[in-house]
């Protein structure tokens, strides 16, 4: 799927941006390798509808300034106060080049072993992959069935990834598991002996001055 956002290059910059958000639309910035670093601007609602399904693993073409560009995005800066979008970087992808990025890992089905009183635990929430853009996947599926006992475990090398996409994390690296329950165990009552011997020695004194 192609995300595209139409973008306008800009002169605004310092005090001048707030009066620029004030109209809907977004600062960022465009730079990469073979990209000289350019200033835009783009429409803040239709930034924040496309981020939200695209997230910072898809690849998004910019139209609007020249050529089309396919960028990545790579920093988001939000509003400490308002918790909007304030500010976007882009990377530009070289044509023809790989890209190395991080991809969320979307989980699915169910674990037998969590009926035998197992929790399921994700060791992984994302994987790092190298691939061409036009083969970035938006996320890889993982599916937990396969977890039958507490002994079974998903590794990175159990991923089912597309064609022409690597991940570069180590092959042995735990993806997903289940933990049996452990009950907990009743810590034993340590006896301080030198706490009784003076407590006995107390009572034979109170004792004694009694009978006296």
């Amino acid at each position: 799927m192609t995300f595209t956002l139409k973008i306008s290059e800009r002169t605004e910059k310092g005090k001048k941006l707030q009066a620029l958000r004030a109209e809907g639309k977004l600062p960022a910035v465009v730079y990469g390798p073979k990209h000289e670093a350019m200033t835009i601007s783009l429409d803040a609602k239709e930034f924040d509808k496309i981020f939200k399904e695209a997230g910072e693993s898809s690849v998004l073409v910019l139209t609007g300034a020249g050529e089309d560009i396919e960028v990545l995005v790579q920093d988001v800066t939000y509003s400490p106060v308002k918790s909007r979008v304030e500010h976007v970087d882009f990377y530009a992808i070289e044509k023809g080049k790989e890209v190395t990025v991080n991809v969320p890992l979307e989980f699915t089905g169910e674990a037998p072993a969590t009926k035998l009183g197992g929790s399921l635990t994700k060791a992984l929430h994302e994987v790092e992959i190298t691939c061409k853009p036009a083969k970035l996947p938006h996320e890889i599926v993982v599916d937990v069935s396969s977890l039958n006992t507490f002994e079974d475990s998903i590794l990175v090398k159990d991923l089912n990834v597309p064609d022409g996409v690597t991940v570069t994390n180590d092959p042995e690296e735990t993806v997903a598991f289940v933990a049996e329950a452990k009950e907990e165990e009743e810590e034993p009552v340590s006896l301080d002996m030198d706490a009784i011997e003076v407590e006995k020695k107390g009572k034979e004194e109170t004792e004694e001055e009694t009978e006296k």
